[in-house]
């Protein structure tokens, strides 16, 4: 089992520090990824405030612990802190996953009003869990991935659909397709082999996988707007001295800011790197939304009948917004 030095020698400070306590950071998505590029930048500017007091190591791509292990391993203190895509959580409590239901907030405005209404109840969420949320980023709006234009609902038919949530798997199940899921890392496997035929993610996603070697068509449906969130244990976050406490949020705050306008920038720049590789980029027809619409409200009223007391109250708080 992998080991950390998760303390400071008593009353150590900022700057004269004997030793460096070092943190293993495992995160699901690789180094060209700019989540992973925000994340390098903020262990560098941790290390810097602290004098290299504290060295966070980051360990991309899922290379110490796979996506779905990486919050546990944070909450059992193998390792101090991780990244992971906060609706992954949806099945433990439906506040984690509103931001992945279809339609709801389909903007970067939105999404930020979203998550003021969904941070506290997050934190509380994740306080009972020993872990303390550091910052949260989004990926850009979420778009349809075929071979072939998809004019009307129907065409997704019978179609393998990458899924990466419970939400999507409703959204495939509701559109008659075959929900199947899998890792962002093995999308181009997937489509070589026939695992998956079609899919809903960001325009990062498709630019990182090449989708240009195993799809035809891109339309930018901007269906949700999901986030990331890096979290911290709190008893090792709490074992810091003050001032490296401090320096932490302060990087955080940055990450979140920064995360946030690199994502609004990635939206147009990487649609561009797709277009530019020979991907048909396609507004959607009318038909095709009206038809998606009614799968995100039906998929929002099953998730009213199912949500928890503090998920229908992010929900009430956003649209009150």
């Amino acid at each position: 089992m992998l080991k950390f030095a998760a303390t400071f020698a008593l009353g150590l400070g900022l700057a004269g520090a004997a030793t460096a306590d070092t943190w293993d950071m495992p995160t699901p998505y690789g180094d060209s990824t700019f989540h992973t590029v925000n994340i390098r930048e903020f262990a560098a500017d941790v290390s810097a405030a602290t004098d290299g007091a504290l060295e966070i190591t980051v360990h991309s791509a899922g290379s110490l612990f796979p996506h779905p292990e990486i919050k546990n391993a944070v909450r059992s203190r193998q390792v101090p802190i991780g990244e992971f895509f906060l609706s992954r959580l949806s099945n433990e409590d439906l506040a984690y996953g509103v931001d992945s239901q279809p339609f709801v907030a389909t903007s970067y405005d939105d999404a930020a009003k979203l998550w003021a209404a969904q941070k506290p109840v997050i934190e509380a969420l994740l306080a009972k869990e020993g872990l303390k949320p550091l910052f949260s980023v989004p990926w850009p709006a979420q778009g349809l991935y075929t071979n072939g234009e998809v004019k009307t609902v129907d065409d997704l038919a019978g179609l393998r659909f990458r899924a990466y949530n419970a939400a999507l798997e409703e959204f495939a199940t509701l559109a008659k397709a075959a929900p199947v899921q899998i890792e962002a890392s093995n999308i181009p496997q997937a489509f070589a082999t026939g695992q998956v035929q079609a899919m809903i993610t960001s325009p990062s996603t498709g630019a990182n996988s090449k989708a240009w070697d195993f799809v035809t068509h891109y339309t930018p449906i901007n269906a949700w707007v999901p986030k990331n969130i890096v979290v911290v244990n709190t008893r090792v976050f709490d074992r810091l001295p003050a001032e490296v406490q401090a320096a932490v949020m302060d990087a955080a705050a940055k990450a979140e800011t920064r995360g946030w306008e690199m994502s609004a920038a990635e939206a147009e720049t990487k649609t561009k790197v797709m277009a530019d590789n020979g991907i048909t980029v396609v507004q959607p027809s009318d038909e095709l939304m009206n038809g998606l619409l009614a799968i995100g409200a039906d998929m929002v009223d099953n998730w009213m009948n199912s949500a928890s007391e503090d998920a229908i109250s992010v929900l009430n708080d956003y649209k009150a917004e």
